[in-house]
């Protein structure tokens, strides 16, 4: 199913032009466009109400849109060496950005977190860079010392006590959703890279056990992480959102009620447009509509590991790492947020890439399908001088058949 690249001419002066990966640049962007038109519909009441104009979320979504563009657009440039070589780097600036936050000249709160730093007139949150910094530096790693990783029980601690700062960075501003999707990531890039189980499962253990303690020692993320189980119990209280999401789900049926039909989006499910987007999806395209959505998803994460198959058969390890990595940042947050939705998880506070309001997560999204181009790209192009030698020498084995055969004819 890799199918043919699309080629897209440049200036004379690049030295290629770009091999585009059709199939992950068309789901990409169904998603990317179909979620604009969910999400026009999911804001539009709470925008006419709150601002008086029915499409300030989606026209800020567009802005965010049309960053990300630009910004993946430089990435598509920047040759895969340049990104291992700044790994380190990449984790300096990710520690930093998560550490701003608490400077409160630069740290922005909003509802209670101090997840926000203020650029203008937008609010990046910090999380979503900075996991993105993480990943790169993870996958550099992973290459440097792979030996360590696989032999040493150090060679695995070492990354994961960044990490585990980086966790509890997230978990003070408070992100508790966030920090689990960057330790999942983590933990799923090492155990391709072959660390060893009994490492893998102490450091597990360990990780589930503290975050279990700081669940149970604050009564707020305890009540967020029990709530789902019964939230008809209070559903007027801490289950009401999560009530308000499964009634909309529920009314969408088998084909949904309409675009732009949804009852619960009239100020009856909180933040219908970010993190209960899917619902308001679910109810107006049913469940017909979610299958195809969350088959979108699954046929991105197929398209992303086929990307990391191909960069391993190539002996590109870094390539491979960074897709796995980033395959899995997007499919666990895409599976945790319709999970949080369909009330079989804990609220969570995470986007669904690609389609829910949230300009920081869109941006950061699309740069990391920039990347993933990128790796395809240098695939398609490092295979080309060996399929020309192949062939080249075949050519010139010609004429020696050839005369190999002229000369059997003459004698």
């Amino acid at each position: 199913m890799m199918g043919r690249s699309a080629t897209f001419p440049f200036p004379a002066r690049l030295k290629t032009s770009l091999q585009f990966d059709p199939v992950l640049l068309t789901i990409a962007l169904a998603l990317l466009f179909g979620g604009f038109v969910i999400l026009a519909s999911a804001s539009i009441s709470i925008s006419d109400s709150t601002t008086g104009d029915p499409f300030y979320y989606l026209e800020r979504q567009l802005m965010a849109a049309v960053i990300g563009t630009v910004s993946g657009f430089i990435c598509l440039f920047i040759p895969m060496q340049v990104w291992k070589t700044l790994g380190p780097l990449m984790l300096f600036a990710g520690l930093a950005l998560l550490l701003l936050v608490f400077i409160p000249s630069v740290g922005h709160e909003v509802n209670g977190s101090s997840r926000w730093i203020r650029f203008g007139v937008m609010n990046m949150q910090v999380s979503e860079p900075a996991r993105l910094c993480f990943i790169i530096y993870l996958a550099g790693y992973l290459v440097r010392r792979n030996k360590a990783v696989r032999e040493e029980f150090v060679g695995f601690l070492r990354p994961m006590l960044l990490l585990s700062l980086a966790c509890a960075a997230l978990l003070a501003e408070p992100d508790f959703g966030a920090a689990v999707v960057m330790l999942a990531t983590a933990l799923t890039m090492l155990f391709v890279a072959g660390a060893r189980i009994r490492d893998f499962l102490l450091f597990f253990s360990v990780a589930t056990a503290g975050m279990a303690l700081l669940a149970v020692a604050s009564p707020y993320r305890m009540q967020r992480l029990t709530s789902f189980l019964d939230p008809w119990s209070d559903p007027f209280d801490s289950g009401f959102q999560l009530t308000q999401s499964l009634i909309a789900i529920g009314r969408g049926e088998w084909v949904g009620v309409g675009l732009g039909n949804s009852v619960q989006k009239l100020f009856y499910l909180p933040e219908a447009h970010t993190d209960f987007v899917f619902a308001v999806f679910a109810e107006e395209f049913g469940l017909l509509g979610s299958l195809v959505l969350i088959g979108a998803f699954l046929a991105l994460l197929y398209r992303v590991f086929k990307i990391a198959i191909r960069a391993v058969n190539a002996e590109r390890f870094f390539e491979a790492y960074l897709a796995i990595g980033l395959g899995t940042w997007l499919g666990l947050q895409a599976f945790i947020n319709v999970g949080v939705n369909m009330g079989t998880l804990p609220t969570k506070g995470l986007t669904l890439p690609l389609v829910s309001y949230g300009r920081s997560s869109l941006i950061i999204m699309m740069i990391a399908i920039a990347l993933l181009l990128r790796i395809h790209h240098e695939l398609v192009v490092d295979a080309r001088p060996a399929n020309r030698r192949s062939q080249t020498g075949h050519r010139r084995s010609q004429p020696a058949h050839r005369r190999a055969r002229t000369g059997s004819k003459r004698s």
